[in-house]
């Protein structure tokens, strides 16, 4: 592990890892390239994806690879058709498809099938690094860490990694587990698309890391593509962002304790008091992550 990494990774960093791949593996979003790992198959999708929403892309990937379903078809197509395929689509920029026509060609007439390293699949005409990468993942099972939007959000907001693309992509190859790059990458973007978005669903998605996680801890959710606070439950969440760490820094705090705490309007009998900081506390709870006591009179909170 590098040193920049590893002074963002958490101590516990096998107990992460299997967070993130027993949720992602529990369940995921269903999408038809997830379900092969066909080179061909998988090289359509990323580059159909870069820029469309992933539910269009079905669609379309599945007409494309009916009409072209092996890369030896795509490749004894005429190009024409095509572009003419990716233009009624509405699939981006028709240069992407040249592209793809002619890494067909290349893998069928110039390469000893298809390629499976990074940086062999770079020799294919318009794959950069990140697709690169992604088809090795997926496909093969050989890729490094996919650092992405989604990824670097993540990363951001759960292990306080700074805005440097160097940072990121320490971290996210020392997190990834060895040899596992299929299933890893995607979950951590499934996790930064489901449950790490711009507007955060920690609870709604269920996040594996949401006891570890920064942002969850203060309830400030900025990233490098989210410069201010979105709002989302009013302020409900940074509240109970600022329970969790209160009790983390004690061993126990009573109700009224932690209610002054953690704001400067608490008044134990008003809008804002016992009866609404015990509804924190019992969301807090069923999450698993906070346990209340009732001790004769007074009412103790603690973290599991």
């Amino acid at each position: 592990m590098s040193d920049e990494a590893g002074e963002y990774l958490p101590d516990d960093v096998d107990a992460v890892r299997t967070a993130l791949t027993e949720w992602y593996l529990d369940d995921h979003r269903s999408f038809p390239w997830r379900e092969t790992t066909d080179p061909y198959a998988i090289l359509v999708s990323e580059v159909m994806s870069q820029q469309t929403q992933l539910p269009r892309v079905v669609e379309a990937w599945t007409a494309f690879l009916e009409r072209w379903p092996t890369v030896d078809d795509l490749a004894a197509a005429d190009r024409a058709d095509v572009v003419a395929f990716w233009s009624d689509h509405s699939l981006g920029y028709n240069n992407r498809a040249t592209y793809l026509h002619e890494s067909a060609r290349q893998v069928t007439e110039e390469l000893d099938g298809f390629p499976e390293t990074p940086e062999e699949l770079q020799q294919l005409h318009g794959v950069g690094p990140y697709t690169a990468n992604a088809v090795a993942s997926f496909a093969f099972n050989s890729g490094e860490a996919v650092v992405d939007t989604n990824v670097t959000r993540v990363l951001y907001r759960a292990f306080d990694v700074p805005d440097d693309d160097a940072a990121f992509e320490a971290v996210a190859n020392n997190l990834m587990p060895d040899g596992e790059s299929r299933v890893w990458n995607n979950a951590i973007m499934e996790l930064g698309a489901v449950a790490c978005g711009t507007r955060p669903r920690c609870d709604e998605a269920g996040c594996p890391w949401r006891e570890r996680c920064d942002a969850y801890a203060v309830g400030d959710f900025t990233a490098p593509d989210v410069p201010t606070q979105p709002s989302f439950e009013g302020s409900r969440r940074q509240f109970r962002g600022r329970v969790v760490r209160l009790l983390g820094q004690h061993d126990e705090m009573e109700l009224d304790t932690l209610g002054h705490r953690i704001r400067v309007d608490y008044t134990p009998d008003g809008e804002h008091g016992r009866e609404w900081l015990r509804g924190i506390l019992s969301d807090l709870a069923d999450d698993g992550l906070v346990r209340i006591e009732e001790r004769d009179d007074r009412t103790v909170a603690r973290l599991r």
